[in-house]
C-alpha cells in the first residue's frame, strides 16, 4: 500500500457510512489523481432509483468530464470489489489502478482487470468487511437486486 492510499480509501469509506445513513448500500469510491480528488461518490441505487449508481460511476460523475491523460495517471479507490459494470467503466477511461477495500462479501471483475494490466490492490480493510457483512445480512433482497441476482 502506498502511504497515500489510506487517506483517499478513507475518503470511499466516509462515502460508503454517508451512504449506509441515507438507506442505501454501503458502498463508497474515490477517484484521484495527482494526489487530489477528482471526485468522491457513493452508491445511490436506492436514492435516486438508478440502475446504474454505484460507488465508482457515482464517483465518475462527480468528477465530471476529464481528459484521457487525467484518467490515466488516476486511481480508483473502491470500499468492495468492482462489478462488471464499474470494471467497465474503469477500463473504458483507462484508469491504471484500483485499490479495494475489499472482496470478501463480493469479488467483483478484479481478474479482468488484472488481465488489461489494471494494477488492483485489495487492502482487506476490516470496517469495509463488516459494513458489508452487517448491510447483506438485514438487506439480503436489496443487495441481490444491485448485484444483479
Amino acid at each position: 500500500m502506498q502511504p497515500e492510499d489510506r487517506r483517499f480509501l478513507d475518503e470511499a469509506v466516509a462515502q460508503a457510512r454517508t451512504g449506509l445513513a441515507e438507506g442505501g448500500i454501503p458502498i463508497g469510491a474515490a477517484l484521484v489523481a495527482d494526489g487530489r480528488v477528482l471526485g468522491a461518490g457513493r452508491n445511490r441505487r436506492i436514492q435516486l432509483g438508478s440502475p446504474i449508481r454505484h460507488g465508482e460511476t457515482d464517483a465518475l460523475e462527480i468528477a465530471g468530464r476529464q481528459t484521457a491523460a487525467i484518467y490515466r495517471r488516476s486511481t480508483m479507490y473502491t470500499t468492495l470489489s468492482p462489478c462488471d459494470m464499474c470494471t467497465g467503466a474503469i477500463l473504458l477511461y483507462g484508469i491504471p489502478r484500483v485499490v479495494i477495500g475489499e472482496n470478501l462479501t463480493f469479488m467483483g471483475a478484479e481478474d479482468l482487470l488484472q488481465d488489461r494490466g489494471v494494477e488492483v490492490q485489495v487492502i482487506g480493510d476490516a470496517e469495509c468487511i463488516a459494513m458489508m457483512e452487517e448491510f447483506i445480512a438485514a438487506n439480503p433482497t436489496l443487495w441481490n437486486e444491485d448485484i444483479g441476482v
